[in-house]
């Protein structure tokens, strides 16, 4: 320790930032295409199903899904609830804490998908299968089929 400075001799002093550096922005990352598709999947899947059950409006899916795939999600959610509010005691139960257990993704082409995942309920294991197809640099699912 130097008597007139009061640091150790094997101390480093503190470095100050860079300042090109802090100027910089963070350098980007590239993203599997794959994963990105898994993973718009999954979360499509996931929204749809709880559409189904009644716990989220169909709405919230407008960006992701093309309007065909829209309007019979809603068409099923609507007939999904008439058979719930029937007589049928195991009706109400139906599309309870869903959950997707596994996504799988197929390239078909450079700008197309195709995913399949499976969904686990309080009931049963259900099958959904879809279609992803790029636009304006969107990903956007043209076919929702939910076994």
């Amino acid at each position: 320790m130097s008597a007139m400075t009061g640091i150790r001799a094997g101390a480093a002093a503190p470095v100050s930032p860079d300042p090109v550096s802090a100027v910089r922005p963070p350098r980007l990352r590239v993203v599997d295409e794959g994963r990105e598709i898994c993973a718009i999947s999954r979360s499509t899947v996931q929204a749809a199903i709880e559409v189904l059950a009644g716990t989220r409006p169909a709405q919230q899916l407008a960006r992701r899904l093309d309007q065909r795939c829209l309007v019979a999600l809603q068409h099923r959610a609507a007939l999904t609830r008439r058979v719930a509010s029937g007589s049928s005691p195991a009706a109400g139960r139906l599309h309870r804490n869903p959950s997707v257990r596994s996504v799988r993704a197929c390239q078909v082409s450079p700008d197309v998908y195709e995913a399949s995942a499976v969904v686990v309920d309080e009931w049963r294991v259900r099958a959904v299968a879809l279609r992803l197809e790029r636009s304006r640099l969107v990903w956007r699912i043209t076919v929702l089929e939910i076994g």
